[in-house]
């Protein structure tokens, strides 16, 4: 009888468990393991399905059936849970790719997706149905700068093929820790080491445009046409422990904005000389910002005034350039919207960026996957129709390429039924067109910010 009641015991236990990851194993903060759990999530539960269809069988006492029969429910509950976000994802993915190619190619024009299969992105492509690339560690490993040459070649082809504008082609290669391309690229130093290394500030800001002129030849080389980088974030020397992926006190420049706004003009001289574009990031600053937007939402409760004479005088000095693209993280600046982080914040990027600076440059949104926007109130689906009204040109999904249906899918919906708004559509494709790569626009003799302002 001990024994009966133990191994229900641990029946329901193991069911418990698996309850929370059938419920939201879906989640972005999974897709690295999420074959496994998949695998996990259907094996272990069918078992114990098994397993309490028969000791339900044999249990005589009533309160053994009631526990065996408990621990049979919560087992059949993660098996229904987790066939269902399958089923459900298989279902959307099949919606989106059956979409009139119209309307693909039209929203596809604003997203850009990080990718753990070629084939899937291969298949994106062809269907129109994205704007570009991002390339990570996890798509180069083990292998050498001509293969992945190629790799991107290949993808470049198939738009020549569909006589459409190049894709862009985007990775993280900041310097230090951050650099997606590491190998097989050389690792460039952080902008803050260049600096640290030459007492005389002109020098300095000269090592920097060097450096970057020469990480930009390597990326050219590969064929990546932007790079996520320069972070003119300040350094405010706030530690968060928990704090696995932001850690903006070890890549900020300084915590000096006009060092940050000089090195950061170097640093896109630099890239545009080789051809590359440059990404101011992360706004509006998360200097200090304390919480990981990785994980979770997170505030910015600083008024606009002071933010207007520190955090943001880099970028509203740089971003003006007409070669640089400017990303919007996903922390809420509650002076302006206490309801939406800045990335799909209308009072950020309509009011703000778009209407008081008159800014008419590519904003691009820090990664959709992340957790500030998958578990906001709007859900990654809704939040990407209010970034396209707000003014966002370029949403990106670069960890979890399954979470790109459920931004298209979202967007067809919107566009559908009048929810996405033609106006913001076609400025946005105005300022898509005049910085696309097949144009070239930016010519690296084109004068810019000077390197030493």
């Amino acid at each position: 009888m001990r024994t009966r009641v133990a191994s229900a015991i641990v029946r329901l236990a193991l069911a418990a468990v698996l309850l929370p990851f059938a419920f939201d194993w879906r989640s972005p903060l999974l897709a690295s393991m999420r074959p496994a759990a998949l695998a996990c999530l259907i094996v272990v539960p069918s078992i114990l399905v098994v397993a309490g269809v028969l000791a339900v069988r044999h249990a005589e006492p009533p309160m053994l059936r009631a526990l065996d029969g408990l621990a049979l429910f919560a087992a059949a509950l993660a098996l229904v849970f987790t066939a269902t976000l399958e089923l459900r994802f298989h279902l959307i993915r099949h919606e989106v790719l059956a979409a009139e190619p119209a309307a693909l190619e039209r929203l596809g024009r604003h997203l850009i997706v990080g990718y753990t299969d070629l084939d899937e992105v291969h298949a994106l492509i062809r269907h129109r149905a994205i704007a570009g690339v991002f390339i990570s560690a996890g798509n180069v490993s083990g292998l050498s700068a001509a293969a992945v040459r190629r790799q991107i070649e290949e993808m470049q082809e198939i738009r020549r093929d569909q006589h459409l504008p190049p894709l862009w082609i985007a990775t993280d290669q900041e310097g230090g820790d951050i650099a997606r391309l590491s190998p097989p690229l050389a690792r460039p130093p952080r902008i803050s080491e260049l600096l640290a290394r030459h007492a005389d500030r002109a020098e300095g800001f000269a090592a920097v445009r060097q450096s970057a002129r020469e990480q930009g030849r390597a990326l050219a080389d590969l064929g990546v046409n932007v790079n996520f980088a320069p972070v003119v974030d300040l350094d405010y020397g706030l530690v968060n422990p928990d704090d696995r992926f932001t850690r903006i006190h070890e890549r900020a420049i300084s915590n000096d904005p006009d060092v940050v706004t000089a090195a950061a003009a170097a640093y896109c001289d630099g890239l545009r000389e080789a051809g590359v574009r440059c990404t101011l990031k992360h706004f509006p600053g998360l200097g200090r910002v304390f919480a990981d937007t990785h994980a979770g939402g997170a505030n910015l409760d600083v008024p606009s005034s002071e933010l207007a004479q520190s955090d943001w005088l880099p970028f509203r000095t740089v971003m003006g350039r007409p070669d640089v693209f400017t990303m919007l993280s996903h922390v809420t600046l509650t002076a302006l919207d206490r309801e939406h982080p800045v990335s799909f914040s209308r009072a950020a990027v309509t009011t703000l960026l778009r209407g008081d600076w008159h800014y008419g440059g590519v904003l691009i949104t820090d990664n959709f996957s992340m957790g500030a926007v998958y578990r906001s109130g709007d859900g990654i689906g809704g939040a990407s129709v209010e970034a396209i009204n707000a003014g966002v040109d370029l949403i990106l999904v670069s960890y979890d390429t399954d979470q790109y249906y459920t931004v298209m899918r979202a967007l067809l919906a919107a566009d559908g039924d009048g929810r996405l708004q033609p106006g913001a559509l076609r400025q946005s494709d105005a300022r898509l067109s005049r910085a696309a790569p097949a144009s070239d626009r930016s010519s690296p003799t084109e004068p810019g910010l000077s390197s030493t302002r």
